[in-house]
């Protein structure tokens, strides 16, 4: 019984030990809500994995209700359900004939949308309403034969946080398509995918990660790295999105040490370079944008070893 103690007490302080080395930390103290990403989050545009022990499990699926169309003035009608949730589409499955490819962890973050009754947008062709069945024997909703899905992020009516994750995900029209302004190519080839994190060489900052869409990530002055803390909430996400985490192996450029996913106080799962949360910004509205640099005197875009670019010294 001494030796498997003794054996269990090993364990424990070297995995503490990890994790407090890999945040340049010495102390000795793992960082509540720090989480290792030896088993990483899937690299499949997810949005973020599962927690440890089956945590973080999906709640049951809501039926869909009544679908209705939202104008939005980046991507044109978009479909939300009665609660006025975006649905999405995803890029890896297919519409003939209808089969999902999101399970296990993919389904977390990306909650199905059972058949169940929905009922089309109105002026729309009900036809282009259907069902796939899934391996787990659900029937989940189509449209246009696409299956149909929530982002978890979205945490609002209104909200189109999954547009575009891993290049993969996108809203959904009316007829099942990708979701596009009047003009554009409704079903245009998504482009070509970066890593999850890479880095930028711009202009002004010099090199700068980006995340998958070649968007820029940011740094708070107000966040701690130890005690991992962040000090961005309620309103201030709307403006800062947290980036969602990414597997190590799906990076190019990007520091390794500290690299570790932040369970917030609110419960979303956030990447960290060095043990520091990092962020997006609204207001970058295209690849490349720098926007959110400087702002308040607070936000700055990050180098690849995790240091703020730009702040004053």
């Amino acid at each position: 019984m001494g030796t498997w103690r003794n054996v269990s007490l090993a364990v424990t302080a070297a995995a503490v030990l990890a994790l407090t080395t890999a945040c340049g930390q010495d102390n000795g103290n793992a960082s509540p809500g720090a989480q290792s990403v030896a088993n990483p989050a899937p690299a499949d545009g997810y949005g973020y994995g599962d927690g440890e022990k089956g945590e973080n499990k999906a709640a049951a699926p809501k039926a869909a209700g009544q679908l209705a169309a939202r104008d939005d003035a980046k991507l044109g009608k978009i479909v939300t359900d009665s609660a006025g949730m975006t649905l999405y589409r995803f890029d890896k499955d297919t519409a003939k004939p209808p089969k999902s490819n999101c399970e296990g962890d993919c389904a977390k973050a990306w909650p199905v949308v059972p058949a169940g009754t929905a009922t089309a947008v109105p002026g729309t062709d009900a036809s282009a309403v259907g069902s796939v069945t899934r391996a787990d024997g659900t029937k989940q909703l189509t449209l246009g034969g696409w299956p149909m899905y929530r982002f978890a992020q979205d945490t609002k009516a209104g909200d189109v946080k999954g547009q575009g994750v891993g290049g993969t995900w996108f809203a959904s029209a009316p007829d099942g398509k990708k979701a596009a302004p009047a003009g554009a190519a409704p079903d245009a080839p998504a482009p070509a995918d970066l890593p999850g994190m890479s880095v930028r060489k711009d202009p002004k900052l010099g090199e700068i990660v980006v995340d998958s869409r070649g968007m820029t990530v940011y740094r708070f002055k107000k966040d701690s790295a130890w005690p991992m803390k962040t000090a961005c909430t309620g309103a201030c996400l709307d403006k800062w999105p947290v980036v969602p985490p990414v597997a190590k192996n799906d990076t190019t450029g990007i520091i390794k040490k500290g690299f570790v996913v932040f369970d917030r106080p609110d419960g979303v799962k956030q990447q960290t370079i060095d043990c520091w949360p990092v962020y997006t910004f609204s207001g970058d509205k295209k690849a490349g944008d720098t926007n959110g640099q400087g702002v308040g005197g607070t936000w700055y875009a990050v180098s690849p070893q995790g240091k703020l670019v730009g702040a004053p010294k």
